[in-house]
């Protein structure tokens, strides 16, 4: 029988385990295509073209950067250095799987328009009910997006305030949560700092809302506005809106 074919290898540059087909390490983000023999071929290119040049007379000379170069060449094959110089054609973007790409894209497009969280892009990539991306596609993806995920703390905040009348804390709790947006703790807080919301307001539009929909008493709709299991709207909050009832 023949050897079974291996699921990991070693990646060349920070010497982790990462699966056997990656072209690009999902730890680090360097290529694994070998470039040690690039860098050899270049090197012997740029000294034919050098020798060529002296060959034909003593009035060519190599220029002070060729020579650079070349000498940075031959040191960073030495020392197995094999990252992209100024004579070699730097194979890194052209080297990133397809699959990565797109995932970014899909990345991008959730952070831009539905204003979404680092963990909950990552969770829609890698989702079977979303995008279906692999792991090292969607982590690719989630760190190289550049997206303001403070702004979008802010801009799911202002929609909750907006569309649902919720509370500071409540805003804050469904910001942070596992089964909600799954923003850091810091981006929350840069939320709830910088929204300009009228939470009296909001507490009396919820409390209309218990009026109208659920015919319940004043005293009952103040327990649930402040209720921690309810709308956590504050006590001063709370009774603003119940001074205010109808």
């Amino acid at each position: 029988m023949g050897k079974e074919k291996p699921t990991t290898k070693i990646c060349k540059h920070c010497k982790t385990e990462i699966p056997f087909d990656a072209k690009v390490c999902p730890n680090c983000r360097k290529s694994q295509k070998g470039k040690g023999c690039l860098i050899a071929v270049l090197a012997f290119i740029a000294i034919g073209i050098i020798s060529s040049a002296m060959g034909k007379g003593s009035g060519h000379k190599t220029s002070p950067q060729t020579e650079a170069a070349i000498k940075t060449i031959a040191t960073d094959n030495a020392n197995g250095n094999t990252e992209p110089t100024s004579l070699e054609v730097s194979s890194e973007n052209t080297s990133i799987p397809s699959e990565y790409k797109s995932a970014l894209k899909k990345a991008k497009t959730y952070g831009d328009v539905m204003h979404m969280s680092k963990g909950g892009i990552y969770n829609q990539l890698i989702s079977e009910y979303g995008e279906k991306f692999s792991i090292e596609a969607a982590q690719y993806a989630v760190d190289h997006s550049e997206i303001d995920y403070n702004k979008n703390a802010l801009n799911k905040a202002e929609t909750y305030s907006q569309t649902m009348s919720m509370s500071k804390k409540g805003i804050y709790d469904q910001l942070v949560s596992e089964n909600g947006e799954k923003f850091t703790p810091e981006e929350a807080q840069y939320a709830i700092d910088h929204i300009e919301a009228d939470w009296n307001d909001n507490a009396l539009k919820k409390a209309k809302t218990y009026q109208g929909s659920m015919s319940m008493s004043p005293t009952a709709i103040h327990d649930q506005l402040t209720s921690e299991y309810g709308e956590k709207f504050s006590q001063e909050e709370a009774d603003y809106a119940i001074a205010n009832l109808n």
